[in-house]
């Protein structure tokens, strides 16, 4: 069974006034499988974050409106299962990471979850462990959460995520206010737990990049429908379909791009698959590469 199966979903906010109901989601299916990361983009408004909260149970049931078809989350139908139950299964992070923190201490914010489940102290302390090491903050585990970076805090926020050991980790632009270098801490820390421990991820965001070099598929989603679902370089390597949608293409994409309209064959959404490439390409024309 997959961790993840969504069949004609359709959902509707509550609405600001009486008879203009708006679907936020409409006949979206989607199907995501044990140790798969799934990227989803598409320009605001499109579904995104109404796709994870259903994901973990919150729509429909903490937040009302019309909500029809069918979602399925590690075998339990959110119309019957709400967050709560959810969680055992389910991690969620948000954009925000200090909208998640308010524990006094690191570990304190990653326990505090494992202690909601009754799970015995011991137990506690060595998944804690392990989640601060997985995110590489052990060093860090009695610092208050407001004094670290904005890359660090969205890592206490994954470690009290995966101290759950979900099956599937939900995040909703988790790199979205963070620099480059606090984006690469946290993606590598997706990368390694999706590898390590088989761990399915569903993780919005827009930055190409990204998407090009962790996911191994991308959903990009159209008011409230998804309108791509494959791999993700087929997408990137397409820069008039990633703006129609709302998404930036990666600037190596386009480069790509620009050489396809010169009858140059290139097929590259990374700066190492470029690099390769115009190895080869330039060898084939008895010329040297500088890269």
């Amino acid at each position: 069974m997959p961790v993840v199966l969504i069949e004609d979903l359709y959902y509707a906010y509550p609405p600001l006034v009486a008879r203009q109901e708006r679907p936020a989601l409409q006949r979206l299916n989607l199907r995501v499988e044990q140790g798969e990361f799934v990227a989803v983009a598409g320009r605001s408004g499109a579904g995104k974050s109404t796709l994870c909260l259903a994901l973990c149970g919150v729509v429909p049931h903490s937040t009302g409106g019309t909500f029809g078809g069918r979602v399925v989350v590690c075998g339990h139908d959110t119309r019957r299962h709400g967050p709560a139950e959810l969680s055992a299964f389910v991690g969620v992070v948000f954009q925000d990471p200090e909208s998640q923190l308010f524990a006094p201490t690191v570990e304190d914010e990653v326990a505090f979850g494992l202690e909601c489940q009754g799970l015995p102290p011991n137990v506690i302390a060595e998944r804690v462990s392990w989640a601060l090491s997985k995110v590489g903050l052990s060093e860090h585990r009695l610092r208050n959460p407001s004094y670290l970076s904005g890359g660090q805090k969205q890592r206490v926020a994954i470690a009290a995520a995966i101290a759950l050991q979900p099956r599937l980790l939900v995040l909703d632009e988790p790199t979205a206010s963070l620099d480059p270098v606090g984006t690469q801490e946290v993606v590598q820390v997706l990368a390694s737990l999706r590898a390590d421990q088989d761990t399915a991820v569903v993780m919005v965001t827009q930055e190409a990049e990204l998407i090009a070099e962790f996911a191994n598929r991308l959903v990009i989603l159209s008011e409230g429908q998804v309108v791509y679902d494959g791999p993700p370089e087929d997408a990137l390597l397409e820069p008039e379909f990633l703006w129609q949608h709302g998404v930036r293409p990666p600037a190596i994409g386009q480069l790509a791009a620009a050489l396809r309209r010169r009858g140059i064959p290139a097929r590259f959404v990374t700066l190492a698959q470029a690099s390769q490439f115009l190895r080869l390409h330039l060898a084939a024309e008895g010329k040297a590469c500088p890269l």
